[in-house]
């Protein structure tokens, strides 16, 4: 008998080139769903009392510092964040949880690396009230994941050091010659988003792993995530490199993105902790994060949130969300031959 996982995976992997919101429900959707999910009740006192939550998200603290100091000032409730990559906060949950001594209320990444989580049974199922404003379609009550952010991937130059003429207008651009040690991109052999960008560039008609192997041969910077990518492309270190678009408008650097004809992107989920330390503070906190209120933060920040009324303000972006193709979400096993894969492309040449 099939699982509910594999049919779902199955549907993620049944992609077409169809509007945004169609593909994000494609993603989403594991069984029929009936036509709403019922928010559930928060209890405010109880997470006034509790005076901290824990939260392990993948967004780099300056853009959580407005909406976690919003969320502090409104309910007197601190916010422990620890970012990292989602591939280094499911290490450190899988560690902790294994160890007998879970920290972590609301574990925030993309939907890959969550699967993994609610599969070990690691996350409880929890709607916020707020996500009764959200497109009802996109929430699936069989998951214990809320979508709240998606994630658009582009290339993204320095302005002041690439001039207008050689800025690359696809990803087969940056093999050209005039690239060769001048890109960076996270390590995919350990960086997982990374690798599940790589093994979708199919819907560029691209063969992923012969562009995998001729990036190799750029001598590419290989960093931990897309972060990274930045950090190295605004210190100058890099001209250019594979990252998240969003970065751009984060805040103000000599950096631009290159308009594509559409966006490969994933999408970041919150999800309850089964075993929260603090779980009535971790249910107020995904409410905040998901409000009008916090989403219009942090699509201030960059960020492309779930909310239809609200959206990034900077240059571009306003055309990105009806260009975004979702990507196919490997499964477990996938992930774990294809580290094997990059590790041999990218540290043996082969």
């Amino acid at each position: 008998m099939r699982s509910k996982k594999q049919d779902g995976r199955d549907q993620m992997r049944n992609f077409s080139g169809q509007s945004a919101w169609t593909v994000f429900l494609a993603i989403w959707i594991h069984l029929l769903l009936p036509a709403g999910v019922s928010a559930q009740s928060i209890n405010i006192e109880a997470a006034k009392k509790e005076g901290v939550v824990v939260a392990y998200g993948a967004v780099p603290p300056p853009t959580m510092s407005g909406i976690n100091k919003a969320f502090e000032k409104k309910y007197g409730v601190r916010v422990e964040y620890w970012r990292a990559s989602t591939t280094q906060i499911l290490d450190r949950v899988l560690t902790e949880t294994r160890a007998g001594r879970p920290q972590v209320d609301v574990v925030e990444g993309n939907i890959g690396t969550q699967l993994i989580l609610e599969k070990e049974g690691l996350l409880a199922s929890f709607f916020p009230p707020s996500t009764a404003e959200f497109p009802q379609r996109l929430l699936n009550k069989q998951s214990a994941q809320v979508p709240w952010r998606t994630n658009p991937v582009s290339i993204v130059y320095h302005t002041e050091l690439v001039n207008k003429d050689s800025v690359p207008k696809t990803f087969l651009d940056l093999l050209q010659p005039r690239w060769a040690g001048k890109i960076s991109v996270p390590d995919p052999s350990s960086h997982t988003t990374t690798a599940q960008f790589f093994v979708n560039l199919g819907k560029y008609n691209i063969n992923w792993r012969d562009f995998a192997k001729k990036v190799e041969q750029q001598k590419p910077h290989l960093v931990t995530g897309f972060v990274q990518v930045m950090d190295v492309v605004v210190r100058g270190e890099s001209l250019a490199g594979i990252t998240y678009l969003k970065y751009v408008g984060a805040k103000k650097t000599p950096t631009d993105f290159v308009r594509l004809d559409k966006y490969l992107a994933d999408v970041n989920t919150l999800a309850l902790s089964r075993r929260a330390p603090h779980s009535n503070a971790g249910k107020l906190y995904m409410e905040f994060l998901c409000s009008l209120e916090g989403q219009k933060e942090m699509a201030a920040k960059g960020e492309f949130v779930v909310s239809p009324k609200a959206s990034p303000t900077f240059e571009g972006a306003e055309s990105v969300p009806e260009k975004v193709v979702f990507m196919d979400v490997p499964s477990d096993e996938e992930f774990k031959n294809l580290a094997k894969e990059f590790r041999q492309i990218f540290f043996t040449g082969k």
